[in-house]
């Protein structure tokens, strides 16, 4: 079983900074490729917010460039997200993704349940 526990979530003024953080945890052992946050606000679809390979390529979607920054620690199984600036537009729940095979299966997608950001103005 693989899960992916994500923390960070909440409510701030806009301008303000939040960090949320998403590990895996699995009872056996297991092979992570990409990791991301996505996002889903009401009414729109779900969109790639950021993501970083197992290499360290970083990627972000153009409304969050030069304000959010991704990371993963040095054991591969926890990405950050450094949000700052936001705006009342960054109010949606936030996804974590990551790309994992289990030991002896293909890889496959996982997702979290979801942390809610919500932006004052």
């Amino acid at each position: 079983q693989v899960q992916l526990v994500e923390s960070g979530g909440g409510l701030v003024q806009a301008g303000g900074s939040l960090r949320l953080s998403c590990t895996v945890a699995s009872g056996s052992s297991f092979t992570i490729r990409d990791m991301a946050w996505y996002r889903q606000a009401p009414g729109k679809q779900r969109e790639l917010v950021a993501s970083i390979s197992n290499g360290g390529v970083t990627k972000y979607g153009d409304s969050v460039k030069g304000r959010f920054a991704i990371s993963r620690d040095n054991t591969k199984i926890t990405i950050l997200l450094q949000m700052n600036s936001l705006k009342p537009e960054d109010t949606a729940v936030y996804y974590c993704y990551a790309d994992l095979a289990q030991v002896g299966l293909q890889y496959r997608d996982y997702w979290g349940q979801g942390t809610q950001v919500t932006v004052s103005s």
